[in-house]
């Protein structure tokens, strides 16, 4: 039975809506000693750590006549449905780019937006239990739709249905690489694998240590842990909101799926379901068990403040007054027509989301993770003149005379 507790058991609320990130020392040291020995090491280490943990046997890229001759293997259904959810991801991604202005701020001083996209990204596409096609749609797609020049992905094992999303998102190549060594190589570049600008996309703990290892010299989109889902709502039905549980639990052991509710009757209905319906055995059960759990509140207002606590990655609410007062998740998904798991695939919105509370600081992945945006100053000499006594008088209150010297030398 999946756990039941009340609002004002803070202890037990508290281990249902927040998964403290707790360092793993051993995993950082493996991990660091791979990016290290990649960075060092070049082809030949990158080559080591293939063959050894991505069981790597032929060559790291995948050619395009590959590509193409393992996605006319797949399922034509299948490639219909990838250039569906393609269209669409493209549409949402094509709104998001930010756009350049520019501004008189006043006579004679003009301040400039420049949006410039980057030159080169890597996208890491996980290669574990199930092949995620739909991971490389939501990173690649989002690239190229910003203006990236090349839009490089590494993938332990691309399955052929993989290679049909790299060519339906117009890749630029694509490597046999997986874990910490394929962070490394896109991070700082080998004879073979380029270096990029930004690394995106989720992984294992593996992938994750590495990202933030590189972080300081290449740009990544955020740490990503484990998959969660909040949803709140008052009414039913219980059954479909049971196997959006479920359905968020099948990713891993570690994932944490969790109602919030003021109604006990709806609260006792879903646990039954999830009984009812829970798997025998395998990571939805594990992660129901560890991670899952109804909370009782005594209202919806309540529900929501306890949902901004988790800050989760996916939030469902089932009604647009409660969407009104949401003010952090990942992603937020209205009404119960609105499944969750559409949206890991044909929506158009992204699914490489923010784990662990950091959509407290941010939102999921979008296209203006692919672009730089900078300010461009023109100044006459009016204008130099209009600001220049208000930045000299806070140059002097800081201490910088010589600030205040290079704005004075010019307006004297």
């Amino acid at each position: 039975m999946l756990k039941i507790v009340d609002a004002g058991n803070r202890r037990a609320v508290r281990a249902l809506l927040t998964s403290p990130r707790v360092g793993d020392a051993a995993t950082a040291r493996r991990v660091a000693r791979i990016v290290a020995d990649v960075r060092r090491g070049g082809d030949r280490a990158l080559l080591q750590y293939a063959r050894r943990f991505d069981g790597l046997d032929g060559s790291i890229e995948v050619s395009e006549a590959e590509m193409r001759e393992a996605a006319a293997r797949v399922p034509r259904t299948v490639r219909a449905a990838l250039r569906a959810a393609a269209r669409n991801i493209r549409r949402v991604a094509r709104q998001q780019v930010p756009r350049g202005w520019r501004a008189r701020v006043a006579a004679g001083v003009v301040v400039e937006q420049r949006v410039v996209p980057l030159e080169r990204v890597g996208c890491y596409v996980p290669g574990g239990r199930y092949p995620l096609p739909s991971s490389l749609l939501m990173t690649a797609i989002p690239a190229a739709a910003a203006g990236v020049g090349e839009v490089v992905v590494a993938c332990p094992k691309p399955a052929p249905v993989v290679m049909a999303a790299a060519l339906e998102a117009g890749v630029s190549r694509l490597f046999r690489l997986g874990g910490a060594h394929a962070i490394a190589a896109l991070a700082y570049g080998t004879e073979t694998v380029p270096r990029v600008d930004k690394i995106v996309g989720p992984g294992n703990r593996y992938v994750a240590a590495a990202k933030a290892l590189v972080a300081s010299e290449c740009g990544i989109d955020f740490y990503a842990g484990p998959t969660e889902i909040v949803i709140v709502a008052a009414r039913g039905p219980a059954a479909w909101i049971a196997v959006d549980l479920i359905a968020q639990a099948e990713h891993d052991p570690d994932a944490r799926s969790v109602l919030i509710t003021p109604s006990r009757t709806l609260a006792a209905r879903v646990a039954r379901e999830v009984e009812a319906r829970m798997p025998d055995a395998g990571p939805a059960r594990r992660a129901l068990e560890a991670h899952g759990g109804i909370v009782v509140t005594s209202s919806a207002a309540e529900a929501m403040e306890l949902a901004h606590v988790a800050a989760p990655e996916h939030l469902v609410v089932d009604d647009e007054r409660l969407a009104r007062m949401v003010r952090c998740a990942g992603s937020v998904f209205v009404g119960p027509w609105s499944a969750q798991a559409a949206g890991d695939y044909a929506i158009g919105s992204n699914h490489v989301l923010p784990t662990s509370g950091a959509a407290r600081a941010r939102g999921g992945l979008s296209a203006a993770d692919f672009v730089r945006q900078f300010t461009v100053q023109r100044l006459t000499r009016a204008g130099l003149r209009r600001i220049g006594g208000t930045a000299m008088t806070l140059a002097g209150a800081e201490g910088l005379h010589a600030h205040a010297a290079s704005i004075g030398i010019r307006i004297r």
